[in-house]
Order: structure tokens, then sequence, then C-alpha cells
């Protein structure tokens, strides 16, 4: 007889998949919250962590990236953009973040695009106010792109 999967409360089920993890990195505490209640109403779970924490070496980003495992990061290039989008290229060069696809929000989208350049890897810029339902199709669709792990 096979042995049972389940655990009391039956939370749990060892035929499931793992559900798929998308960290959010953002300057802003109600937008992080909002970002997870329309990720997690889109199938996924959210970790998040704030941008100072990271830039701060509050939360280390390989153990972020290792503890979570996200299969998509939404990151947040805030002002001063130069100084924000100097410390999203430090953290991308990061082995931890080096294959993940991203989603990147701006309150300045078109600067940020003069930023990441004709040459740099082309990311989803979503500006704000946010267009959720766009937020969710850019993440949907690094998702789709993302290398097979």
């Amino acid at each position: 007889m096979r042995p049972s999967c389940t655990s009391e409360p039956p939370l749990l089920r060892c035929d499931m998949p793992s559900p798929t993890v998308a960290a959010v990195i953002n300057t802003s505490p109600d937008t992080i919250e909002m970002l997870r209640v329309v990720l997690q109403h889109a199938g996924m779970v959210v970790a998040s962590a704030y941008t100072y924490q990271l830039r701060d070496g509050l939360i280390d980003l390989a153990t972020f990236m290792r503890q979570n495992n996200p299969a998509v990061v939404l990151y947040d290039i805030a002002p001063p953009y130069d100084a924000n989008w100097a410390l999203f290229e430090h953290l991308r060069s990061h082995e931890a973040m080096r294959n993940c696809p991203l989603v990147l929000t701006s309150t300045n989208a078109s600067y940020v695009e003069k930023l990441a350049g004709k040459d740099h890897p082309v990311y989803e810029i979503v500006g704000k106010p946010l267009d959720l339902d766009a937020i969710v199709r850019a993440t949907k669709e690094a998702l789709r792109s993302r290398p097979t792990r």
C-alpha cells in the first residue's frame, strides 16, 4: 500500500506542482502589498524586499534568492533614477539574479528606458501609476521567456 502524502490539516499535497514565486523589490509598502494581492490573484506566491534592505545589506541578495527561488523579479527603479539604476545593475550582475527574468516598474519609464540603452538587455518597463493588468501580463510574459531551470 502506498503511504499517504497528505498531513493534517490537508493544506499541501505531494503531487501538487510547486507554486510560481514572484519576488517584488520596491521602495513602497503600499505598492508591495498591492502587487502581492494582484499577483496572488494571478496564482503566484510573492516574496518581497524593500530596495533599501538590499542596498544597505540588511538582506543578503543571494540568501533572499536561494530561500525564495523566484521565477521572476519585479523591481522598481525609483528616484533618484541614476543611483537606483546603478543599484539595479549591481544586483543584476550578481550570480543569484543573472538568469532570472525581470519586470521593471518606474514612475518615469521613459527616463529608465534611456538609462537601459539600446545595447542593454531589454526588460519590460511598466510606468506608474501602475497598470495592474499590464504588470500581470508582463510578469506572465517574463515567466514564459525564462530559461529552463
